[in-house]
């Protein structure tokens, strides 16, 4: 017979999370903790970038990894920033392992906490689908009250990579750009380069992007029931204004994220959700 996928407990800094790992080597770290995953290893390397100065205190927002950003993006809106689901704690719903994949299921219901945020009733749930050389996380959101839900948020995906400023990102030449930091909109470059704080939003692609980081490549795609696609990495000058990241932690992650930035994603009284991101090791 041959081995399984298997899941176990385990810890980092004292947080509750959980070990994925398939028979071929793959991992994945995920948190309870937001449900954020933390780590992805795939093909014998580290493919998400985790500040080593985050706080893993179980209250504050961790840096790097797949921060859940809902139900609002950034600061639009009268939520916190980016939402409570990134800092509340998620259930672990079910675990599904075969020979060559596994699959975790994590939930996030209403409460009285989310209630002193947000009156919604509602239900989240955050699949990690982990394949040799390929994640894919879904996030499904149900409407479980009688009024229509309203939501904004994003799949802030924290990529390593070696140097920053030798990636390119290519697979957005010509969709619609808003470039945050001067508040310019023109169609996108052929490719996204990074020598500088970049942080732009795109009217989401019909194919995948890729990332070529030095002599490693990544192939990323969402669904369409994302609207947007954004990419950030903060610059040095920015950086090292951000008390959880290193002084050079900028080279080392680029931000591509599968979004709802501009208008709200509806979901009727009963009706459900989801919105996906996969990452796939070229």
């Amino acid at each position: 017979m041959p081995a399984l996928a298997t899941c176990a407990p385990e810890a980092l800094a004292g947080l509750p999370c959980h070990r994925l790992r398939l028979p071929q080597g793959d991992s994945l770290l995920v948190a309870e903790h937001g449900a954020q995953v933390l780590q992805w290893q795939a093909a014998g390397r580290e493919r998400l970038f985790l500040s080593p100065r985050s706080r893993f205190d179980g209250v504050s927002a961790i840096r790097g990894g797949v921060p859940v950003c809902w139900p609002q993006f950034n600061q639009r809106g009268s939520l916190p920033k980016h939402g409570f689901a990134r800092t509340m704690p998620w259930q672990v719903l079910s675990f599904q392992g075969a020979a060559d994949q596994a699959e975790l299921v994590l939930a996030l219901r209403d409460s009285a906490a989310t209630h002193a945020h947000w009156p919604q009733a509602f239900e989240a749930r955050l699949a990690l689908h982990l394949q040799p050389g390929q994640l894919r996380i879904t996030l499904h959101v149900h409407n479980t009250g009688v009024e229509t839900l309203l939501f904004t948020g994003a799949l802030h995906t924290y990529l390593a990579v070696q140097d920053v400023t030798q990636a390119t990102l290519t697979g957005l030449h010509g969709q619609p750009e808003w470039d945050a930091l001067r508040d310019t909109r023109q169609p996108a470059a052929a490719a996204q380069t990074f020598n500088a704080e970049f942080d732009r939003v795109y009217a989401a692609p019909a194919g995948p992007l890729h990332l070529q980081d030095g002599v490693h490549a990544l192939h990323i795609a969402h669904s369409p029931s994302w609207a947007s696609a954004v990419v950030w990495n903060p610059g040095p000058d920015n950086c090292a204004a951000l008390p959880d990241m290193p002084a050079d932690g900028h080279r080392h992650m680029l931000c591509v994220e599968a979004a709802q930035v501009f208008e709200p994603i509806q979901v009727a009284p009963g009706a459900r959700w989801q919105g996906w991101q996969q990452l796939t090791v070229a």
